[in-house]
């Protein structure tokens, strides 16, 4: 299942199922906000989502009901989503947060421009940006609504977030490393140790430094990376190649190492589909 098929079923689930009741029985005049509100959601559902986010607004727009033009402007923020309007999107739910900070529908918007601000990364070789202002997004949304639904899905997000920061750290390094500039190096390497330890790109990252001290005469220091290494991942093929740099007598400590044990979550999808049910 796609995200953007994923995101309609949440959103059917959280808005739909309870709007075409004012349609309903609300009596209606020509351009009412119930008849643009009802346009809109006739144009949703056949996928039309560039006319059903303008219907939206104009409902929005026309609606005395708070709770109406609030249901309204987020589904005009997911009409203009779900043609990847992205910027368009997050202006829209950026106004919405701002104008009905009391809608029940605000946990989702935030949500939504966070999973907005993460589909739009592409190349973080050539603009990191992206990668940083989907991180503080997804950072607010946990550090905000820590026990929501959605907090897994954004847990993993983060995730590879974080990875790919640590990997352009290890790409601007190992530049540096092929033109000899050691110290901007060890200060990208090191970010990784402080900043990125979770990452798989840690290990090489450790190996790299023990690499560069032993060059530049710090065999000491070289040391002190070969063991975190040795003693975090005894079994990585980085840390054989650190022991080979080191001495040929220097002998691999078999460490105890902790057993994390990973928390088996159900997927967010899954909660949904048995929400449904």
């Amino acid at each position: 299942m796609n995200s953007k098929l994923f995101l309609i079923i949440i959103l059917s689930f959280l808005v739909l199922s309870c709007s075409k009741e004012y349609a309903v029985y609300e009596p209606i005049k020509k351009e009412s906000p119930y008849i643009l509100y009802k346009e809109g959601l006739d144009a949703f559902e056949r996928n039309d989502y560039f006319f059903a986010s303008k219907k939206f607004s104009q409902a929005e727009l026309n609606f005395d009901n708070i709770e109406l033009a609030a249901k309204s402007a987020i589904m005009s923020s997911f009409s203009l989503y779900g043609i990847n309007f992205y910027d368009e999107a997050k202006e829209n739910l950026s106004r919405y947060l701002k104008t009905y900070p009391s809608d029940k529908h605000v946990i989702y918007a935030n949500y939504l421009l966070a999973v907005i601000y993460f589909e739009q990364i592409s190349d973080e070789k050539k603009d990191l940006q992206p990668l940083l202002d989907a991180n503080k997004q997804i950072d607010f949304f946990l550090e905000t609504y820590p026990q929501s639904d959605y907090a897994f899905d954004l847990s993993f997000k983060k995730d590879l977030i974080i990875n790919q920061l640590a990997a352009k750290e290890l790409f601007v390094a190992k530049y540096y490393i092929s033109v000899q500039k050691w110290i901007p190096a060890i200060n990208r390497l090191k970010r990784i140790v402080n900043e990125y330890d979770k990452t798989i790109f840690i290990e090489e990252a450790l190996h790299r430094l023990v690499e560069i001290h032993y060059h530049i005469g710090l065999k000491e220091e070289a040391g002190k990376y070969a063991n975190i290494l040795g003693y975090n991942y005894n079994s990585s093929e980085w840390y054989k190649q650190s022991y080979k740099i080191l001495n040929k007598d220097y002998k691999i400590q078999k460490l105890k190492v902790e057993n994390i044990e990973t928390k088996q979550q159900k997927s967010l999808i899954q909660k949904i589909i048995k929400m449904i049910k």
